[in-house]
């Protein structure tokens, strides 16, 4: 084990090593236990339904290529190379056989399509996808296509094959009809074999002339069976999470790289042939990572957005750009003149979020599917934007929404870092002007948060609330992709996030970022969940905001070392609540030191408690172990029991843990 971790036990100081391999029971007869009391009949704040959350960005092929099924890449012909994904392959090559026609002035969403004049030799079509197929033996695909018949003939052979050309799944389709109106044709097959780098192939037959668009292949068990819906396994995770809200789309998508770039909700909505495709900002930002392919289609918008909120039981919580574009790019900003469309674009959403039928844009929420509104109670005004520039805009929006909807809560940036020049001036004047929320990102090393754990003990009770919007601890540069997201990272995320328990009242909302990232196709690490094209595993992060999500409480009560908040006193970390719904108390508490800890927790107060309760432990003994594909859960849960005595709980903590105590009101 190295010894330069940050997380050193230094209690052994000079007899670490030779201590290190003494047997642990011989260590803990010597050792005193810590008092740990819990006050239990002294509420000290109100958690919110809605603390812990997730954060969304279609960052790491996030949406396209991952949550979002669509297996074809390119599916429109849109991307900056129209056939980019796409090969023709046939014998002897014609011209003028397969053509790109560009139809910009009749359709200014969708412009490009494919024609095909079939005249000789059959030849296919062939669509690499998103790094691969993922193919599932047993699994229906559901293949559609926009398409004109122009002079009939032609037949399309529908296939999906492995690397070695082997066809692992088959359909067809047969068109109708002739004339200048599109049309849809749909068809399904079932695969044969599972394969997670297959191709998707067609191959035209006959003779004839016909146009073809968004042509589009979904697996049929995507999330609720909707179809061209979302990847099931995907949002089982998120499920299971049981979030208190989804904040989407972003993070530095809603602010572009420039304003042309940015993120516009009208522009996701509607049928998906009617929504314009858009480079996705993530496509060159890292040339170390850079992905060409890498563009939004739209398939999962504002709707879908709400819609997946909805089922996982989640607060929707939209972030809307304030007029500025990424201040790391070309920091653009809208003239103060020229806002009014920006903010019209932030009440729009909220009517189409809760309006009547019988408004504008409530009209167009049921149209979709959805006549009951989706009771959306907030809204972000600009991603990780700073500077006067910023207060300006943000003045605009916020004296605009509050006059037509009062309550409704406005989160407020506070830039890209917890600290420094631009952090104190938009906190002191964010405050100033009784802000709803601020919210602060930190990306910061383990040590930052084991030294943070205190950071919200002193922040005024009763004023602006905090939305920890963005955090995760990054391992050092010699920690690369998902080898960023280790047990010391995580661990150190969990002592922090007892900090932000404790000052429930002052902290109301977090969630960790960012959230997806494809194994092939990844630009920014660490993330919580990590994804191929048939897998899925949550990392240790993943199962730290898991314990803390389904295990959040009503009241946080006061746990205290020697009359102290437990901020790293001795290598510990802790919070406690108690959850009147389920008539828990609910204890967590982590170890960042190298030597197992007794603990007696000394339960004060008349309220009864069971002499048995739970206790979900995360431990591993070596800071750099992770999870994978291969071993999805090396660091996970272990559920056991715990006993009381009278009103106290032993516990012996090991080394590098995190633990949950549940124990039930009597």
């Amino acid at each position: 084990m190295k010894l330069n971790r940050p997380f050193k036990s230094v209690l052994f100081t000079g007899l670490a090593c030779s201590l290190s391999v003494l047997p642990f029971p011989s260590l803990l007869q010597a050792q005193e236990a810590k008092i740990i009391k819990i006050k239990l009949d002294q509420p000290i704040a109100k958690v919110q339904p809605n603390m812990w959350g997730v954060f969304f960005e279609d960052i790491n092929f996030g949406a396209d290529g991952g949550i979002y099924a669509e297996l074809i890449k390119n599916r429109s012909f849109e991307f900056a190379k129209p056939l980019m994904g796409w090969t023709v392959s046939r014998k002897r090559p014609q011209e003028g056989e397969v053509l790109v026609v560009n139809r910009k002035e009749e359709n200014t969403t969708n412009p490009r399509y494919l024609q095909v004049s079939k005249l000789t030799d059959d030849f296919e079509l062939i669509n690499e996808g998103f790094k691969g197929i993922g193919v599932k033996k047993g699994v229906r695909y559901d293949f559609s296509v926009m398409y004109r018949q122009l002079e009939p003939g032609v037949k399309m052979v529908l296939l999906l094959k492995d690397p070695d050309q082997k066809i692992i799944g088959q359909g067809a389709v047969t068109f109708t009809g002739q004339g200048k109106d599109w049309q849809k044709q749909t068809a399904s097959f079932v695969a044969t074999e599972t394969n997670p780098k297959a191709k998707f192939s067609i191959l035209f037959q006959g003779k004839g002339k016909v146009d073809l668009d968004m042509i589009s292949l979904f697996p049929g068990d995507t999330w609720k069976n909707r179809p061209q819906g979302l990847r099931a396994d995907m949002v089982q995770l998120l499920a299971d999470m049981k979030p208190g809200f989804i904040r989407f789309p972003g993070g530095c998508i809603v602010e572009g790289t420039d304003l042309a770039n940015r993120y516009q909700w009208k522009n996701t909505i509607g049928p998906i042939e009617d929504r314009k495709l858009m480079i996705n900002r993530w496509n060159t930002e890292f040339s170390y990572r850079s992905a060409p392919d890498y563009y939004q289609t739209f398939g999962l918008g504002f709707f879908e957005y709400f819609q997946l909120s909805e089922d996982i039981g989640a607060d929707a919580l939209p972030i809307l750009n304030c007029g500025m574009a990424c201040q790391f790019n070309t920091a653009e900003v809208v003239a103060l003149d020229e806002l009014g469309p920006y903010v019209q674009d932030a009440l729009d959403l909220i009517e189409f979020a809760n309006g009547d039928v019988n408004t504008t844009w409530g009209k167009k929420r049921a149209e979709l599917g959805h006549p009951k509104p989706f009771n959306l109670k907030m809204m972000g005004v600009g991603n990780e934007n700073w500077g006067v520039q910023y207060l300006e805009r943000l003045a605009i929006f916020t004296k605009a929404i509050k006059a037509k909807y009062p309550d409704f809560k406005i989160i407020n940036s506070s830039g890209t870092d917890p600290e420094g020049d631009r952090f104190n001036l938009l906190n002191t004047s964010l405050r100033a002007n009784k802000a709803d929320f601020i919210d602060e990102h930190y990306y910061r090393p383990a040590d930052w948060f084991l030294k943070n754990a205190g950071r919200y003990d002193n922040y005024p009770r009763n004023e602006s609330k905090v939305f920890v919007g963005e955090y995760a601890v990054h391992a050092d540069k010699n920690h690369v992709g998902s080898n960023r997201n280790n047990w010391e990272s995580a661990l150190a995320a969990a002592s922090l996030m007892t900090g932000l328990e404790r000052n429930a009242d002052v902290v109301q909302m977090a969630s960790y970022a960012p959230l997806f990232a494809h194994i092939d196709g990844w630009q920014w690490a660490p993330d919580m969940i990590w994804v191929d094209n048939l897998n899925v595993y949550g990392t240790p992060d993943y199962y730290v905001q898991k314990l803390f999500s389904t295990n959040r409480g009503t009241d946080v009560v006061s746990i205290t070392l020697d009359d102290k908040n437990i901020t790293g006193q001795d290598g510990l970390y802790a919070s406690s609540v108690l959850d009147k719904n389920k008539k828990e108390l609910i204890i967590k508490i982590a170890n960042n030191s190298n030597q197992h800890k007794a603990v007696d927790f000394a339960l004060d107060g008349q309220t009864r408690l069971k002499s048995k309760g739970t206790l979900e432990e995360l431990a591993s003994s070596n800071l750099d172990q992770l999870n994978s594909f291969d071993q999805p859960k090396a660091v996970s849960p272990k559920l056991s029991a715990v006993a009381l005595k009278g009103k106290k709980l032993n516990m012996d903590l090991k080394p590098y843990s995190f633990n949950v105590i549940r124990i039930p009101l009597n």
